[in-house]
């Protein structure tokens, strides 16, 4: 049995995504199905339609930034009732039996987590499809609840933006007073400096573009840093605990590791790829410093960063579209024109499915 659904999927790398009707599985004892509400627009939804990793799988319905309400729930399922608030984020099982799964970090699978879209059911093989569309059906154990109190539009984003972000900083314990520096001011970036700033940091900015210097300060960054001006680099040398480093293509960080104090540590949430170029091992061996990743988060950890933004009052910067003005988002976000995330409200797919 399967479940007609309705959404926008590109066929290949180079086209565009359009609309498309395509069956998604029938529910399982330990399913929930959710009608989507909204779905944000991640910078890695565009690698994957344009194949720019080589794994992307034909034809793919992008979205990982889901909220939405219960629609039906399986016979097993006892954590969600119809109409309940709920989100899913990058993944959508996991194998629950290896040292990660059990340590709550799904993310790092031993076996592979199964991700939103662009990937194969762990159970029966059929491919993986994202948010840009009316309902996803998902294994209850990766379904997020929605605290009250945060708009869904602007929650979205969380589940991709905010856990990446999140994850690392708790993952290194940043405390009240320390400092951490961020490098971006964009989707990831945003959502890194109201973290810090929530956690009680002292936050300073990186940027290329002195013009980000105003929205830096409205976000409650202390400092700004034009990482083009030498003066201003050298004024920071030794200064900062940590770096969380948003930026997605490659670029060379060993300018940031001077600012790093000792036993600093460098973050990298962005790039995926080599790092441009080499990293300095003097960089590392003087000052002992250290350079790690960080992948999404755990479910657990994610219910956590949900409760914490709702205690905090956080939320991402959002620009909100129709579906039908996917292909035009997609090119603005390459460009970095938008404030700070594109999320689609999913309404809007009714138009879309009357002119298709």
């Amino acid at each position: 049995m399967t479940t007609p659904s309705f959404g926008f999927a590109c066929t290949d790398a180079n086209e565009p995504l359009k609309p498309w009707s395509f069956e998604r599985r029938d529910l399982r004892d330990d399913d929930v199905r959710i009608e989507i509400t909204h779905c944000g627009v991640c910078h890695s939804d565009i690698h994957q339609a344009r194949n720019d990793w080589g794994w992307a799988s034909y034809p793919l319905v992008p979205g990982h930034e889901i909220v939405g309400r219960v629609a039906e729930v399986g016979s097993a399922v006892k954590g969600f009732r119809v109409g309940d608030k709920v989100g899913v984020g990058c993944m959508v099982d996991s194998c629950q039996e290896c040292a990660s799964c059990n340590e709550g970090l799904e993310q790092f699978c031993e076996n592979g987590m199964t991700q939103t879209y662009a990937d194969k059911d762990r159970r029966d093989g059929r491919p993986t499809y994202g948010g840009y569309s009316d309902q996803i059906i998902v294994r209850d154990k990766f379904v997020l609840r929605m605290p009250e109190g945060l708009d869904l539009a602007a929650s979205a984003p969380l589940l991709c933006a905010g856990i990446t972000t999140y994850s690392p900083l708790r993952h290194v314990n940043l405390r009240k007073g320390q400092k951490l520096a961020v490098i971006g001011l964009g989707g990831l970036g945003h959502m890194g400096i109201k973290f810090g700033v929530a956690m009680g940091a002292e936050v300073t900015l990186f940027t290329r573009s002195k013009s980000k210097e105003a929205e830096a300060k409205a976000l409650g960054v202390a400092h700004v840093v034009l990482s083009t001006d030498q003066a201003q680099m050298d004024a920071v040398a030794n200064t900062f605990d940590f770096i969380l480093d948003t930026v997605p293509v490659p670029h060379d960080i060993n300018p940031y590791l001077s600012t790093l104090k000792r036993d600093g540590t460098h973050i990298i949430v962005g790039v995926i790829g080599p790092l441009e170029p080499p990293v300095s091992g003097a960089q590392l061996i003087v000052g002992r410093k250290s350079v790690i990743g960080s992948l999404i988060g755990g479910i657990q950890e994610t219910q956590e960063m949900l409760d914490f933004c709702a205690e905090h009052g956080i939320t991402c910067d959002i620009e909100t579209i129709k579906i039908a003005d996917i292909n035009e988002a997609f090119e603005r976000t390459v460009k970095g024109d938008v404030h700070y995330r594109f999320v689609i409200d999913m309404a809007s797919l009714k138009e879309a499915r009357q002119a298709a």
